[in-house]
C-alpha cells in the first residue's frame, strides 16, 4: 500500500514568501554575520561552524518562544518589546558607525581576537543571536504575516515557517563561513576593494537600522 504524504500546514505561497524574506534578512549584514565572519577569519572554518551551531540554537529558541507564548508576554508588557527592539537598533547603528567611521574596519578585515574554545564559541554564537534585533523582529513581526488563519493550526504553521527560516539562514551563513578566509585574503591583497566593502557593509547596516527603527514603536501582536 503506497504511503501518502501528510499535507503541509502552510501554503506554497507562504513557504516561498518566507524563503525570500529569510534570504533577504540573512544576506543583510548584522550581528550574526559579523561575528561568524570574524571568528572564521581569526580561528578558521571549524570555529566559524561551531559558532554557527550556536546561532542555530538561538533561532530554535526564538521559534519556540515565538510560537509558545513569548508574544503574549510582549503583548502584556508592550514597553518590554519596544525596549528590546530599540536596544537592538542602537546596536546595529553602532556596527554601522564602526564600519563607516574614518579608520573603521570591514567585516572581512583581519583583526586580533582572543582564541576561544568550542564551548565559548557555541555560547557566544547563541548569545549573539538571542540579542539580534533582526531575529526578534523576524519571529514576532514578520513570520506571523505569513500565517493563514483559514488553514488552522497557527502553531504548526509558525513552526514550519520558522524551520524554513532556520534552514535558509544556516545554509547561507555556512557558505559565508566557508568562504570568509578566501574573501579576506582577496580583499587583503586589494586595499581599495576592502575600503569599498567596508562602505557597502556600513551602508547596508545603516539602511537596516533605519528600517528596523520604523518598527520600534509597533507593539507585539498576540
Amino acid at each position: 500500500m503506497p504511503l501518502t504524504s501528510l499535507p503541509s500546514p502552510v501554503s506554497g505561497a507562504s513557504a516561498l514568501g518566507m524563503t525570500l524574506t529569510a534570504l533577504v534578512m540573512v544576506l543583510t549584514p548584522g550581528p550574526n554575520m559579523i561575528y561568524l565572519v570574524s571568528r572564521s577569519i581569526s580561528q578558521g572554518r571549524a570555529a566559524g561552524l561551531v559558532s554557527l551551531a550556536g546561532t542555530g540554537v538561538g533561532f530554535v529558541v526564538y521559534m519556540l518562544m515565538g510560537n509558545l507564548g513569548l508574544a503574549v508576554v510582549f503583548v502584556a508588557v508592550p514597553w518590554l518589546f519596544i525596549g528590546f527592539k530599540a536596544a537592538g537598533v542602537l546596536y546595529l547603528a553602532h556596527l554601522a558607525w564602526q564600519a563607516l567611521r574614518p579608520g573603521g574596519r570591514g567585516m572581512f578585515e583581519v583583526r586580533d581576537i582572543p582564541r576561544d574554545g568550542p564551548a565559548r564559541l557555541f555560547r557566544m554564537g547563541l548569545v549573539t543571536n538571542l540579542l539580534n534585533p533582526k531575529a526578534a523582529i523576524m519571529y514576532l513581526t514578520l513570520i506571523p504575516q505569513f500565517i493563514d488563519p483559514h488553514r488552522g493550526h497557527p502553531t504548526a504553521q509558525g513552526l514550519t515557517l520558522g524551520s524554513v527560516q532556520i534552514a535558509v539562514s544556516l545554509t547561507v551563513n555556512a557558505l559565508i563561513v566557508v568562504a570568509a578566509g578566501a574573501i579576506a585574503g582577496f580583499l587583503g591583497r586589494r586595499p581599495s576593494w576592502a575600503s569599498v566593502q567596508r562602505r557597502i557593509t556600513g551602508t547596508l547596516l545603516g539602511a537596516v537600522t533605519l528600517l528596523l527603527a520604523r518598527e520600534v514603536p509597533a507593539r507585539a501582536r498576540a
